[in-house]
């Protein structure tokens, strides 16, 4: 993981009483002795709070983790990267505070979550811009670029030897082996694997041909758990093919495709080029909601267009009092400019200044 000079002007990353991510298996997820007292610049909560969900926002979330804990002792998250399905799952089941998702719920998964925020909103409040990165590994290869419809190809099975004619017309210069192409794909259900279905409809519906899910439809490939599991698979399988986040990409010096956008561009994913393709998006949520409709077809010029935004599932109100004060006061700091400066240092892109500012109104509005 790098780590920016935003992170050396705030003293280091090693604190006393730091704020913990762990894999925590607790489900007591009461808050204890919540506070509000300003330190610098951070409003801090003391509390005990558990949160899961997404892996794609993993990374981000250590960093703010103790970026918060040198501010705020006496306040600790455990944050488990369970994967968006699962905790989405934990947190209509009260067992998290909050949940880190990669989609916003769906409306089967509404009624639950009102359920548990006690008949107030549950809220899709976007955090982090997660470029979704096409990593390879493939021998004597260092470079190469991919339209949607043989990216499409590649990962349902049509296109089986990496010196297939449609990818070879794409990389004239690139030294293509005669060698099987091998897809990994997400086993476990995850946002990631919904926002690169979703593209992947949008972009080549006549190539693939299945919905957008959290559980990957496709039956070409093998599946690995979790964004560590595919990076490792990846790194360690010549001729394989993934999606994962540019954070794992990055922090696993793996290598990324160009991708053809709706200009006709082959474009470099980069945290500059990824917010790009996010300005075009739409609020489609309505209140304090911030639910957004990417579009993955953009003609922004220079725009990366596979990306995903990874979302806070958090109760507007409803929570226990030392809970919510906490959620508040972390999530205050994660879409503060300050919060979201750090992440083009670890591999994401901040949200736009457009929907940044409606996140921290909704953020205000937690009770």
């Amino acid at each position: 993981m790098k780590n920016g000079s935003r992170l050396a002007a705030l003293g280091g990353l090693v604190v006393a009483g730091a704020l913990t991510l762990s894999a925590c298996g607790s489900d007591n997820n009461q808050g204890t002795n919540t506070a509000n007292v300003p330190k610098g610049d951070i409003d801090c909560a003391k509390a005990t709070v558990n949160a899961a969900g997404s892996s794609a926002q993993k990374n981000a979330i250590e960093e703010w983790t103790k970026i918060y804990a040198q501010k705020c002792a006496g306040a600790n998250l455990n944050y488990q990267p369970s994967g968006s399905g699962a905790g989405i799952q934990a947190f209509t089941q009260g067992q998290v505070a909050f949940a880190g998702s990669d989609s916003a719920l769906k409306p089967e998964e509404v009624t639950a979550a009102k359920q548990r925020c006690q008949g107030g909103n549950a809220l899709n409040l976007p955090m982090v811009v997660g470029p979704v990165a096409v990593i390879f590994n493939v021998d004597g290869v260092d470079s190469l670029q991919l339209s949607p419809a043989t990216i499409a190809d590649a990962f349902s099975g049509k296109i089986k030897n990496w010196n297939d004619p449609t990818i070879a017309k794409e990389n004239p210069d690139a030294k293509l082996p005669n060698t099987p192409i091998k897809p990994v794909y997400r086993a476990d259900e995850s946002g990631t694997t919904d926002n690169f279905t979703s593209y992947l409809q949008a972009t080549a519906p006549k190539a693939w041909t299945w919905e957008p899910a959290k559980k990957w439809p496709a039956k070409a490939g093998q599946g690995a758990n979790k964004s560590d599991g595919v990076t490792a698979q990846v790194k360690n399988t010549p001729g394989t093919i993934s999606y994962v986040e540019m954070s794992y990409a990055e922090s696993n010096d793996l290598k990324t495709a160009k991708v053809k956008n709706g200009a006709g561009e082959y474009t470099a994913l980069t945290a500059d080029s990824a917010s790009k393709a996010v300005q075009g998006a739409k609020i489609v949520g309505t209140g304090n909601d911030v639910a957004l409709d990417i579009d993955y077809t953009t003609k922004e010029p220079g725009a990366y267009p596979i990306v995903l935004v990874t979302y806070e599932i958090a109760c507007e109100k409803g929570l226990p009092a030392e809970q919510a004060a906490f959620v508040k006061s972390f999530l205050t700091y994660t879409s503060s400019a300050d919060g979201q400066k750090i992440l083009t240092n670890i591999g994401y892109a901040p949200l736009p200044a457009s929907v940044l500012t409606k996140v921290q109104g909704s953020v205000k509005a937690l009770s």
